[in-house]
């Protein structure tokens, strides 16, 4: 891997490296295939941040077509060692609200059919997952989430869905009143791939609606996609705002990327 510099990769909507100056961009090839787009680096205060929209520069990538691979390779082969991934997620608790943030501790795999590691033989390479989100990384993250005066949820378990369906009234019931907090479909494999190659992880959940069967939302309709997207980009600027005070606080101990878990098989 030839490293270009970076040190923290953001994965995100389109728009949100609207924050870094000095811009350059790399299109990246990778054993995987292609990223989602090109890689956008530049530096936010004096750190080299390398941004991509993980569903591509036009959300053309439905999350179960994302190519986690690629994506994660592409951050890691430019020098990146610690990853944000903000994603939108839907609320499974009553009292973790729209246009809040949870920072997550824990992810429950729900997804079928995706390729999620790089170690596909020959031999067994087992990687420990136990504990899939950085705290490092997670405090920091809540402190800045404080800063810019959003409401925080300093840990949280998101259950992983395949999509791009939502889910129904029975699986949200199911995944509420196991005490999970946020249901997503794009935070696996990607924090997982990021483990994988030695980066750290920090995952960031904006609350952009209530899921189908959250005890107390009887009477809200179901969420559609446009409500969704409209919910993240009445948020976009806050956690824009967030993401610029967190890197700064970020100390370049945490940037340095570890060796990969296992011998890579390309």
């Amino acid at each position: 891997m030839t490293a270009v510099g970076a040190e923290i990769g953001i994965f995100g909507g389109s728009g949100f490296y609207s924050f870094l100056a000095d811009v350059e961009t790399h299109d990246v090839d990778t054993p995987y295939g292609r990223p989602s787009g090109p890689v956008s680096v530049g530096t936010i205060g004096d750190r080299r941040v390398a941004f991509l929209p993980r569903h591509g520069p036009h959300h053309e990538f439905p999350p179960h077509r994302v190519n986690f691979r690629a994506n994660v390779w592409a951050f890691r082969a430019l020098g990146v060692g610690a990853v944000i991934g903000p994603c939108a997620a839907g609320s499974l608790q009553l009292h973790v609200k729209p246009g809040e943030i949870v920072v997550l501790d824990q992810l429950v795999d729900r997804t079928g059919g995706r390729v999620d590691t790089y170690f596909d033989g020959p031999g067994p390479v087992h990687v420990s997952f136990a504990d899939p989100y950085d705290p490092e990384l997670g405090r920091l993250a809540v402190e800045a989430a404080r800063a810019e005066g959003i409401v925080v949820h300093e840990r949280g378990t998101v259950v992983v869905i395949s999509g791009p369906r939502f889910s129904t009234r029975a699986e949200s019931r199911w995944f509420s009143g196991l005490g999970w907090e946020a249901v997503n479909m794009t935070q696996y494999p990607e924090a997982y791939l990021a483990r994988e190659l030695g980066m750290r992880y920090c995952g960031v959940a904006l609350i952009t609606d209530y899921d189908a069967g959250v005890d107390g939302t009887d009477g809200i309709e179901p969420v559609t996609q446009a409500e969704v997207f409209a919910v993240f980009e009445a948020n976009i600027e806050r956690l824009r705002g967030m993401l610029s005070r967190l890197v700064p606080l970020i100390p370049p101990t945490l940037c340095r990327p570890a060796e990969p878990a296992g011998p890579l098989p390309i």
